[in-house]
């Protein structure tokens, strides 16, 4: 069965982005963004990306706006508007939790959800988040938007890996059943 990773970064008190939606903070102690490329081994395990709109928009607005930089993916952008679909960008407004019991009983590889907190407060509150990859950025933003809303019932995990690199620490963790 396929796995749905959260792999994301935060500051150190929880916020993936600023007040204003904002990630230019999003570089480690020595002000170095680049850190060792857990990405590209992480992307060699998935086919299919999830996003709420609003992780969609900062993307294409603000973090890259002349290219789209998960061209070797199925995206899937949960939204309410009406927007256009291509063949690597699906829009949509199915109901989140139960596209994705659909995929995970589907052949393929892994499946990221990338943001926002709406839908990863949905997917924590229907226990669908199989392993966590959680960058702590060393930065202390003080508001913002959280990564963990409340939910309703303790989650159990079994941390399996951990690196650091520039004042940056990745941890992984898988759910415990």
């Amino acid at each position: 069965m396929r796995k749905v990773i959260l792999y994301i970064a935060m500051s150190l008190d929880g916020y993936i982005a600023d007040p204003n939606g904002g990630v230019a903070w999003l570089c480690g102690q020595d002000q170095d963004c680049e850190k060792d490329d857990s990405y590209a081994a992480f992307t060699k395990e998935i086919d299919t990306v999830l996003m709420g709109r609003n992780t969609y928009r900062q993307i294409v607005t603000e973090l890259s706006p002349t290219e789209w930089i998960y061209g070797d993916f199925t995206t899937y952008v949960f939204t309410h508007q009406s927007d256009t679909s291509t063949p690597l960008i699906q829009f949509t407004n199915e109901e989140p939790i139960s596209l994705i019991r659909q995929f995970k009983q589907q052949e393929g590889k892994d499946i990221w959800l990338c943001g926002g907190s709406d839908l990863i407060h949905q997917f924590m509150c229907a226990d669908l988040i199989d392993r966590y990859d959680i960058s702590i950025i060393p930065t202390l933003l003080g508001s913002g938007i959280r990564l963990f809303e409340a939910f309703p019932k303790e989650q159990k995990l079994s941390l399996i890996e951990m690196q650091k690199n520039n004042g940056i620490v990745e941890l992984i963790y898988e759910r415990r059943s």
